[in-house]
């Protein structure tokens, strides 16, 4: 059980790092582009446009902290 504990605690670490924000915001990016795509839609444009706005974001955030 600890290798699985082991195991979860990487991906964890991996994916969402040290700003749980911008994983949170590239998965709501990812649904959002998958929905308009179920639509018939084609929102290529969408997922680096949200991308650069989280980078953005995130730089801004840790800037203003020091």
């Amino acid at each position: 059980m600890s290798r699985l504990r082991s195991f979860g605690r990487f991906w964890w670490s991996f994916v969402v790092g040290d700003d749980w924000r911008v994983a949170a915001g590239i998965g709501a990016g990812l649904l959002l582009t998958w929905l308009l795509t179920e639509d018939g839609a084609n929102p290529w444009w969408l997922l680096p446009i949200v991308v650069a706005l989280l980078l953005a974001a995130s730089v801004w955030r840790a800037a203003r902290s020091e």
